[in-house]
């Protein structure tokens, strides 16, 4: 990154960034409330609105909180259904002890089930989450703690620093809102989240760097890298590797994930139903989501597990990162249930069934639909003109189209100053399909259907915005030669092409567009068959 890049972000300034961001998202949500004290280093609690009414309704409370930059990590997984608070620190540092505490004291006070916190296994989260319990229990509140640690990236059995809280920890939201709603106990609740989370693995991967907001990049990937199993927060991965396709990415990534060989590998064996998470790391298309997305399904298919679930969207970013990370989660019938259970939690992505399905399957794709025939057909018997008209018409159509085949490095010139560059190109691959269909033994009897045919073939050949218009041109013309076919017919055909660009382009004569050109060429005509007539 260049040293202006880090001041190319869309904030009012690095030292407000994350209240203003907090104040957009209740801006946003008006069901989110923002508990903003001034006094407290960092007090900042995002709370949902109806918080007073749900600590007193006899269910548990739940709160989680962390680092901001990894929106919408944590506050898009508050409402019914998920989270009932959580502690937004600085951006990519914990929040303080004591704005942990405000939380716990907001939704635990007068709760009659108790609290329970998730926080992702960081040092500064577990010290100062830790912290803050030791305290609300010294104030009489009923608090317990789970630490999240799916990471499958580290090999080594060293657990000075244990297994990093990532994407997994969302899940961990999800079946804990879930259970709350339902009315269990605090004590069930954290045995079964904490069952789930050490049946759940991540791993990602990253193509390019984030940048905290006033600071650059805290490490650099060359053009063709990439690092495998690095941290939300920039942390080291455990290797680098050249960029490859994302089949073979999805592979490396599984494969290191299950490696029996790990200390810190996910156990999976065949006939295990697993839910699986694609996340994107914030600076990642939709396309190349999908695409990670089916590559990942493929291949934990291919090892023999049940994909019952897939959720593929934004939950635990880094800031403008590139790049993704896997979870998987075996299931139980438990958990199934608790991930479908419904939420208002405005990040919580959702798997799209057919109605009465049970299970998430991969479908075949639909078979196309085919028409009566790939070329319209006129219903009506149409002129017929003869050998001589056919032998001017197969001259005509091979010398234009030669000719658009041989200009087209020239005509992608002139594109190229205001365009893409690919007029040429496009115009070659259509000529070239009339050529080959003409080689084969283009039907010229009947210019109607003639005209149909060329239609068709431009539209399948070129694609885009260019096929369309020559496909409209060629069947708007067509409709010329139904009763009569003399010279004045071939203007009057072009005149119904243009009118049927003309209709659905909204071009007209003089936009400077192939309008304003043919129309005049059309105009010639017509003056010079009545000189000759």
């Amino acid at each position: 990154m260049s040293s202006e890049g880090r001041f190319k972000k869309l904030i009012n300034s690095p030292n407000n960034c994350v209240y203003d961001n907090l104040l957009g998202i209740t801006a946003i949500h008006p069901g989110l409330r923002l508990i903003n004290n001034s006094s407290t280093t960092g007090g900042r609690v995002v709370i949902r609105h109806d918080f007073e009414e749900y600590r007193e309704s006899g269910k548990v409370t739940l709160v989680s909180g962390g680092g901001s930059g990894h929106e919408p990590f944590n506050c898009g997984f508050v409402g019914p259904g998920m989270l009932t608070a959580v502690v937004p620190g600085e951006v990519f540092t914990s929040p303080s002890s004591e704005a942990i505490l405000m939380a716990l004291s907001a939704v635990g006070s007068r709760s009659k089930s108790g609290t329970l916190i998730i926080a992702a296994n960081y040092t500064g989260d577990r010290l100062n989450f830790g912290s803050a319990v030791e305290k609300a229990k010294l104030e009489g509140l009923n608090v317990e703690m789970i630490v999240v640690g799916e990471d499958c990236a580290l090999q080594s059995s060293d657990k000075s620093a244990g297994r990093r809280g990532l994407c997994g920890t969302v899940l961990m939201f999800k079946i804990a809102g879930a259970l709350a709603e339902a009315g269990k106990s605090l004590k069930e609740i954290y045995e079964i989240v904490k069952h789930a989370s050490e049946n759940s693995g991540t791993i990602g991967i990253s193509l390019t760097p984030c940048s905290i907001p006033g600071s650059d990049s805290s490490f650099s990937l060359g053009s063709d890298e990439m690092e495998l199993g690095l941290g939300v927060h920039g942390e080291a991965g455990v290797m680098r590797l050249k960029v490859m396709p994302a089949q073979d990415i999805v592979k490396k990534m599984v494969d290191h994930m299950t490696n029996p060989e790990s200390a810190s590998r996910l156990n999976v064996k065949k006939g295990d139903s697993v839910a699986v998470v694609i996340n994107n790391l914030g600076g990642t298309s939709q396309m190349e989501m999908n695409i990670v997305a089916k590559e990942t399904i493929s291949y934990l298919e291919l090892m023999g597990l049940l994909v019952e679930r897939v959720y593929v969207g934004t939950l635990m970013s880094s800031l403008e990162m590139a790049g993704v990370s896997i979870t998987i989660l075996k299931l139980t019938p438990l958990l199934v249930n608790c991930l479908d259970a419904p939420t208002s939690a405005y990040a919580w992505p959702n798997c799209y069934l057919p109605a009465g399905a049970k299970k998430r399957f991969t479908p075949e794709p639909i078979k196309s639909y085919s028409i009566a025939s790939e070329v319209p057909k006129l219903e009506t018997k149409c002129p017929k003109i003869s050998q001589k008209g056919e032998a001017i018409i197969r001259h005509a159509v091979s010398f234009s189209c030669s000719a658009l085949v041989s200009c087209e490095k020239q005509l992608n010139c002139l594109d190229r100053e205001g365009g893409d560059g690919d007029c040429g190109s496009t115009l070659c691959k259509g000529a070239q399909a009339i050529l080959d269909l003409l080689e084969k033994g283009l039907e010229l009897s009947y210019p109607s259907q003639l005209l149909l045919t060329l239609g068709s073939v431009v539209e399948r050949s070129m694609g885009g915005t260019s096929g369309a218009i020559y496909s409209l041109f060629f069947t708007g013309a067509a409709k010329a030669f139904i009763d009569q076919c003399t010279a004045n017919t071939w203007c009057y055909a072009v005149e119904l092409g243009m009118q049927a660009i003309m209709k659905y382009s909204g071009a007209e004569p003089g936009d400077r567009t192939m309008v304003s050109v043919v129309l005049l060429s059309l105009i010639s005509a017509q003056l010079t068959l009545g000189v000759m007539q």
